[in-house]
């Protein structure tokens, strides 16, 4: 459970990170963006809300989802377990990290060029991210 618990505080502060940095964006920006407006809310309440009822889960049923990760990213995880909350945990702090970076990068910080990287190794994986509209356009 321990492990859990460091997980979640992790989840806890990359909400937080990509809310200031979102807010930051906005008066930037002179306009809401997804980070900081009534979506941004709730999609991050709803991830809070998610992880807190998958521990009361895994309590219960205590699946172990440890052969979902890939083996190359298990060597760096704390933990032979990984319940329902951890993995979801896990993808929510892939999510924000990569909104942070977003975020970080249309507020003029000089993180441009990891954000590149991330985005391009997205477009292998995903059409979703990032949206056109907050694109952020090498120059």
């Amino acid at each position: 459970m321990a492990w859990a618990s460091q997980i979640i505080k992790v989840v806890i502060v990359a909400v937080v990170m990509d809310t200031v940095f979102g807010c930051i964006r906005a008066i930037k920006e002179r306009e809401f963006n997804s980070c900081f407006g009534i979506d941004g809310a709730i999609r991050k309440i709803s991830m809070l809300v998610s992880v807190a009822f998958l521990l009361i889960l895994d309590r219960i049923v205590g699946l172990n989802l440890i052969g979902f990760i890939p083996a190359a990213a298990r060597a760096y995880l704390p933990a032979n377990h990984i319940g329902v909350a951890e993995f979801f945990a896990l993808l929510y702090i892939a999510y924000e990290v990569v909104s942070i970076l977003k975020n970080m990068t249309l507020c003029g910080l000089p993180v441009k060029r990891l954000w590149q990287v991330i985005r391009d190794g997205l477009k292998k994986y995903t059409s979703e991210l990032p949206d056109n509209k907050d694109e952020v356009a090498p120059k």
